[in-house]
C-alpha cells in the first residue's frame, strides 16, 4: 500500500498544514468539507506538495521531520528542492 506525505496551504490565511494519509484524494476533500477539527476553520484548503512513501512508518517519519521545521522557509526550501526549482 503506498502511503503519501502531503502539505496543504490554506487559502485563507496562508497557513500551511502538514499530515500523511494512505487516500490522499479523500483526505483533501475531507479537509475541505471541514471534517478535520483543526483544519476546518481555515476553509478553503489547496495541497502544495505531495511525496510518496513505500510504507505507513516511512511515511510517519517523514511528516514528523517536516512537522520539527519550525520555519516556514525550510519547508518551502524542502518543496523547491525536491520538485527541482
Amino acid at each position: 500500500m503506498k502511503f503519501f506525505v502531503y502539505i496543504l496551504k490554506s487559502e485563507l490565511d496562508g497557513t500551511l498544514y502538514i499530515e500523511q494519509t494512505s487516500n490522499l484524494v479523500e483526505r483533501i476533500k475531507r479537509h475541505n468539507k471541514g471534517l478535520n477539527r483543526y483544519t476546518k476553520t481555515k476553509i478553503p484548503w489547496k495541497i502544495i506538495y505531495e511525496e510518496e512513501c513505500s510504507s505507513r512508518s516511512e511515511s510517519m517519519k517523514l511528516e514528523k521531520r517536516l512537522k520539527s521545521w519550525k520555519k516556514r522557509v525550510a519547508l518551502l526550501n524542502y518543496i523547491h528542492k525536491k520538485i527541482g526549482m
